[in-house]
């Protein structure tokens, strides 16, 4: 089943999706690239953060896996560099597993993490996810002519910009699609465990915290309503909506 996914996205991209693994432990991306690449992927290998910035610079790929604990440069500076000239989606790696280091990552502009050690099966389902919503984004689809503009943010999906009072906001894949739905029907509560199937293309579960941090980034770059009113409310153990702007 896995193995038939991949090979429809690849017939849709009509390329074989490209990912590049940033990571200076050799024996886990060489287990990376056995696993994936008889999966319809092709992997290319950095072992460090700057001979993998300077692969982007060299080359287009559809993913990145990016370890966290890196030589000289670490995953989360070289993350920063990264946004500074792409957004290519990115996936971060990290031995640790602290909340703090994926909160962190995915504020800089990290699109998922997982913790390592993983189970390859599920890190491929979700760099599946990833490119499919890539690939839709990207797509000749109607919709995307669409101007949503709710109390000051304006999002135009054909663009795929957004501007807040006025000024633009840099935000991820993941950050734009998930606003994308919570500005579709303001007001209205959006459950958390919709939001992962929509925006991050795979099934809830209860310890995976990724649509809240998300959430956590969002509110930061967009600010607060004028009189300090959140623009984004959590509804405890439902999920969250986006307020009208107040009178």
């Amino acid at each position: 089943m896995t193995v038939k996914i991949c090979r429809q996205l690849s017939d849709v991209l009509s390329v074989v999706p490209s990912l590049l693994a940033i990571d200076d432990d050799r024996e886990m991306v060489e287990l990376l690239a056995e696993y994936l690449k008889p999966e319809g992927f092709q992997v290319d290998a950095a072992y460090s953060a700057e001979q993998g910035l300077q692969r982007v610079r060299e080359q287009s790929y559809d993913l990145i896996l990016l370890d966290v604990m890196l030589p000289g440069i670490n995953g989360f500076e070289a993350l920063r560099r990264l946004r500074a000239q792409s957004q290519i989606p990115v996936m971060m790696l990290t031995a640790r597993g602290e909340e703090t280091d994926r909160i962190v990552g995915l504020e800089i502009g990290a699109d998922d993490y997982l913790s390592k050690p993983f189970n390859l099966r599920e890190l491929s389902a979700r760099i599946q996810a990833i490119l499919r919503r890539t690939r839709h984004n990207t797509a000749v689809d109607p919709l995307r002519d669409h101007q949503l503009s709710v109390g000051g943010v304006t999002l135009n999906a054909r663009s795929r910009r957004v501007e807040c009072n006025g000024k633009p906001a840099d935000l991820t894949t993941a950050e734009f699609d998930l606003l994308s739905a919570l500005l579709a029907a303001p007001g209205i509560i959006h459950e958390r465990e919709k939001l992962f199937e929509t925006v991050l293309g795979r099934p809830y579960t209860v310890f995976d915290r990724s649509i809240d941090n998300h959430i956590s980034s969002l509110r930061k770059k967009l600010g607060v309503y004028a009189n300090g009113t959140e623009r984004i409310k959590s509804i405890r153990s439902v999920g969250y909506l986006y307020a009208v702007q107040p009178n």
